[in-house]
């Protein structure tokens, strides 16, 4: 029988290796260490505030722990649209990115497919690898990651973390 985590110590050993699997094992090791940096603060910012704040406030803790874990990131980042050519006053607001790593921050009762979506926007029109969805907005912290191939410009998702975390390890 496995194991239930039982240390904050165990969650992130767990969390290395579920990070560790299809895609991330093609990239470097920098992007693996980045994606964990980011759950990790997302992690310590739940842990810490817990649900029912706003959104701005959630970006704003996430923006202090990666900034304590040394992430190089830039936070509300302004992506341009274009139509036909022309620059649109309109733009997005990307609420983090880390290299190659879009994090959409979300404070809602549960994730709907418009969320998703919006993610998967921003990867495309940035043509950043990797985007990771988190929502601060339920008990258990809940993050989705998804892999962006150019190529193709299909998303591909990979394993809900609640989903996971849910069972025993």
């Amino acid at each position: 029988m496995k194991k239930a985590l039982k240390t904050f110590k165990d969650l992130e050993k767990y969390i290395l290796n579920y990070f560790y699997d299809g895609i991330c094992k093609v990239h470097s090791g920098a992007y693996l260490v980045t994606i964990f940096d980011i759950i990790g603060a997302a992690m310590d910012v739940h842990s810490e505030l817990k649900c029912g704040l706003l959104e701005a406030v959630y970006a704003e803790a996430m923006t202090i722990e990666l900034d304590n874990r040394g992430v190089e990131y830039e936070a509300e980042v302004h992506l341009p649209i274009f139509y036909k050519g022309k620059l649109m006053k309109k733009q997005y607001r990307m609420d983090i990115v880390c290299r190659d790593v879009v994090v959409e921050l979300k404070a809602v009762e549960e994730i709907l497919p418009e969320h998703r979506l919006q993610l998967f926007n921003y990867l495309r029109l940035t043509k950043k690898t990797f985007g990771i969805l988190i929502n601060f907005g339920e008990s258990s912290l809940h993050f989705e990651k998804y892999y962006y191939e150019q190529e193709t410009n299909e998303i591909m998702f990979y394993k809900k973390y609640k989903e996971q975390h849910s069972q025993d390890i």
